[in-house]
């Protein structure tokens, strides 16, 4: 009896195996897809928003100094911007450490125009407008110190204000960005695996034809050229056979 219902569960076994359909070929790149999405979403929702406010500080030339000189030395008020000096300026009205603030403050300028923006980030709308203005405030007052030799002063053009809404991506825009870097992956990865197939089959029939040149080694197997030579030896005649057939011949 328990012989007789081992096929019977083999088969209804097989039965389930062979209901399931096999996965598509392009499988990875909707499910990379999806993960991508799904990581992108979470991690939109978990982060903390960050803002962001942008001040404006102009470089002014004096009576006797050419506007073209303003732009070089609102270039090189750019660079001190972040510096240490600077930093410790604007250090006790942003309210943070000058080490955390040189991570919080971006400076940019332009080749065009002698105007500085200084942007500041934070986790709170009012806390990235201080930032902003503590830092133009700073670069002001140590570049005027030396407005008499430079023949250039910097004036506050527009402060920062404290911005309405968030600077990061919200959680639609990183579940977006997971998506379309998630897709991209999955892509990659279907051009990479046909490659591998073929570089595994190659390297299957190579060790294939080893082990059978290894096969023919060991049993003896004679090379094709050294056939035709081996054949034409044995279809010669004996020494014997063509000394009695020159007899017979002498005979007759």
């Amino acid at each position: 009896m328990a012989d007789s219902a081992d096929p019977k569960k083999s088969d209804h076994r097989s039965g389930r195996k062979r209901g399931l359909p096999p996965l598509p070929a392009w499988w990875p790149l909707p499910a990379c897809a999806v993960l991508g999405m799904v990581a992108g979403g979470v991690y939109g929702v978990v982060k903390a928003p960050e803002y962001a406010a942008t001040g404006y500080v102009v470089a002014v030339p004096n009576e006797t100094t050419e506007p073209a000189t303003a732009q070089g030395f609102a270039q090189a008020y750019g660079r001190i911007a972040t510096s240490s000096s600077t930093l410790a300026y604007a250090q006790p009205r942003a309210g943070v450490s000058a080490s955390r603030l040189r991570t919080q403050v971006m400076v940019e300028t332009s080749p065009d125009s002698p105007m500085i923006a200084i942007t500041g980030t934070s986790g709170s709308p009012s806390g990235a407008a201080d930032i902003a203005n503590a830092v133009a405030d700073a670069l002001t007052l140590t570049s005027n110190q030396a407005a008499k030799n430079t023949g250039v002063q910097l004036l506050l053009f527009s402060q920062a204000v404290a911005p309405s809404e968030p600077a990061s991506p919200s959680a639609a825009i990183s579940a977006a960005v997971g998506l379309c870097a998630g897709g991209l992956l999955g892509g990659l990865w279907l051009l990479a695996r046909p490659a591998r197939r073929r570089s595994g089959a190659q390297a299957s029939g190579a060790q294939a034809s080893g082990a059978q040149a290894s096969g023919a080694q060991a049993s003896g197997a004679q090379p094709e050229e050294a056939r035709p030579a081996v054949e034409e030896y044995a279809s010669l005649p004996a020494q014997g056979e063509h000394s009695e057939t020159k007899e017979k011949e002498s005979v007759r």
